[in-house]
């Protein structure tokens, strides 16, 4: 399977806005986007923990409500709420949604709450707290552990074999190392960054971008 990183589907489309997620939708693929809880609660689809690198605006998402994250944004690119991006996805694409903080037990009670009738979520984060704390609400739920280059293949190999945890996210430094090819457990790759790559590892589960 293959998703679209954080719905870039080529240099014309910016980074975790609904616009990009539609064309991504429009391709057949999927996508992974990233999460943060604003103030007041609310889902937002957006990386960073601060509005600084794209709007130049010096606060941080956990400590604003979502009106004010919507009046700063809204006139360059509008920060969607992920319950926007749920029912632009009609439950037909894989949605993969990385948690960047670490949430709460009650926050993520809330998160499964909002996505039980959306059976293509998938929650990963390279926080594994998030993923544990999710599996102890609800077992059944689809989550997968995210892995930088600085983990140990044997890290890995150790923590993939945790049977409630559906698959693994590696950096595509993994993609030639023949023990995690042999992990039985479904294992994406991130971030393939172009054609020439996308066409390379086409065989492999890929999260790319600028098809």
């Amino acid at each position: 399977m293959h998703l679209i990183h954080r719905g870039i589907v080529n240099n014309s489309f910016k980074e975790n806005l609904l616009k990009s997620f539609e064309a991504a939708f429009k391709k057949g693929y999927g996508i992974e986007t990233d999460i943060h809880a604003t103030k007041d609660e609310q889902f937002v689809c957006f990386h960073d923990f601060t509005l600084k690198r794209i709007y130049k605006i010096k606060k941080s998402i956990k400590n604003i409500n979502y009106t004010e994250v919507k009046r700063l944004t809204e006139n360059k690119y509008p920060i969607p709420l992920l319950e926007d991006l749920l029912k632009l996805s009609k439950n037909k694409y894989y949605l993969f949604i990385e948690i960047k903080p670490l949430f709460s037990q009650k926050l993520l009670q809330k998160l499964i709450r909002k996505t039980k009738k959306f059976n293509k979520c998938v929650f990963i984060s390279f926080k594994e707290k998030n993923i544990y704390r999710i599996l102890k609400i609800n077992k059944k739920t689809k989550v997968g552990l995210s892995f930088s280059p600085s983990t140990s293949i044997k890290q890995i190999i150790k923590k993939s074999k945790n049977k409630h945890v559906n698959c693994i996210i590696l950096d595509k430094f993994f993609l030639k190392k023949v023990a995690i090819k042999n992990i039985n457990k479904d294992k994406y790759f991130y971030t393939i960054k172009n054609k020439k790559e996308f066409k390379k590892y086409y065989k492999d589960n890929l999260i790319f971008e600028n098809l």
